[in-house]
C-alpha cells in the first residue's frame, strides 16, 4: 500500500513528487514510457525559468527535476497507466506491465497536449522555427517575420505578445471571422505589426532543419501559395489528457480536471490534480511546478487528517 501515487511527470509530477519525499510519503511516480517529463521535452532552450540565468534545455531542465525527486527517495516508473478505480478509501491503479499498485492518494498530473496541424514534418520541426508557445519561445524571434495560426483568444493573445520581439506577425484563419472575445479582436486589429490572412490553412513546412517557408491553401478554391517565415506559432487549442479519469472525477466545460479553488482538489476524496490538466490558461512550467506543491502538501494534510 503506497501512501501517494503521482500518475504523469513533467514539472507538476516531479514537483509534487519531491515534496512528498521531503515529507516521507515514499511516493511512486508513474512517469509514462512514451512521453516522460511531458512536453517540456520537446522543447530547445528555456530562459524563463528561475534560478538558470544562462537558460537550458527543456530535457536538461526536467533530468534534474526527476533527479531532485530522487534524491529525497520517490520511485520513478517508466510505464503508462492503463487504468485506475478512484472512488474507494483505497485507490487502484493499474499499468501496461500487468503490476496493480494500491494508494491512500493520487496526485493526476497528466497534463495536455497542443493540438497539432497534422503535418509530416511538424514534429521534427518543432523547436526549430514551429512553436506552441508564444511566452516560452517568442525571445527568439526578434526582428524575424512570423505567423500565428488560429482565430481564438489565444491566438490572439499569442500574436500580441509576438508584436514584442518580431517585426511582423501575421495571423492565418481558415474563415474570414474570429472565434475570439471582441477586446481581443480590436487588439489585434489596432496592432500595426499584425496582418490577417483570411480562408487560409496552412498545408506544408518547408524546411531542413529549420523552418524557412510554409504553403498556404485558400479554402474557398483550393490555390495555394508559398510564403516565407521565420517561425511559426500554433495556437489552435490544446487537449488535457482527462481520458484516464473521465469518468471518475468532475471535468470543467473545458474538459480540464475540475479542483477547488486553489487547491488541488478534485471531487473525490483523496485525489488531487496538478499542473496543464487543471489550467486552461497559463501552461507555463514555473506555475505546473507550484501546482504540484500544492497537490502534495494538500495530499500530506490529507493523510495527516485520515
Amino acid at each position: 500500500m503506497r501512501e501517494v501515487i503521482i500518475i504523469g511527470s513533467g514539472p507538476a509530477g516531479y514537483t509534487a513528487a519531491i515534496y512528498a519525499a521531503r515529507a516521507q510519503l515514499n511516493p511512486l511516480v508513474i512517469a509514462s514510457s512514451v512521453e516522460p517529463g511531458g512536453e517540456l521535452m520537446k522543447t530547445t532552450e528555456v530562459e524563463n525559468y528561475p534560478g538558470f540565468p544562462e537558460g537550458l534545455m527543456g530535457p536538461d531542465l526536467m533530468a534534474n527535476f526527476q533527479a531532485q525527486a530522487e534524491r529525497f527517495g520517490a520511485e520513478i516508473l517508466f510505464d503508462d497507466v492503463i487504468e485506475v478505480d478512484l472512488k474507494g478509501d483505497i485507490k487502484i491503479v493499474k499499468t501496461g506491465m500487468g503490476q496493480t499498485y494500491e494508494a491512500k492518494t493520487v496526485i493526476i498530473s497528466t497534463g495536455a497536449a497542443y493540438r497539432e496541424l497534422g503535418l509530416p514534418n511538424e514534429k521534427a520541426l518543432s523547436g526549430h522555427g514551429v512553436s506552441w508557445c508564444a511566452t516560452c519561445d517568442g525571445f527568439f524571434f526578434r526582428e524575424k517575420t512570423i505567423a500565428v495560426v488560429g482565430g481564438g483568444d489565444s491566438a490572439m493573445e499569442e500574436a500580441n505578445f509576438l508584436t514584442k520581439f518580431a517585426s511582423k506577425v501575421y495571423i492565418i484563419h481558415r474563415r474570414d471571422t474570429l472565434k475570439a472575445s471582441k477586446i481581443m479582436q480590436q487588439r489585434s486589429f489596432d496592432n500595426p505589426k499584425i496582418e490577417f490572412i483570411w480562408n487560409s490553412g496552412v498545408v506544408e513546412l518547408k524546411g531542413d532543419g529549420k523552418l524557412e517557408a510554409v504553403v498556404l491553401e485558400d479554402t474557398r478554391n483550393g490555390e495555394r501559395t508559398e510564403m516565407a517565415l521565420d517561425g511559426l506559432f500554433i495556437a489552435i487549442g490544446n487537449d488535457p489528457r482527462v481520458s484516464l479519469v473521465e469518468n471518475q472525477v468532475e471535468l470543467t466545460e473545458d474538459r480540464f480536471i475540475r479542483v477547488d479553488g486553489r487547491s488541488s482538489k478534485t471531487t473525490l476524496p483523496g485525489v488531487f490534480a496538478a499542473g496543464d490538466v487543471i489550467d486552461p490558461t497559463y501552461r507555463q512550467a514555473i506555475t505546473a511546478a507550484g501546482s504540484g506543491c500544492v497537490a502534495a502538501l494538500d495530499a500530506e494534510h490529507y493523510l495527516a487528517n485520515h
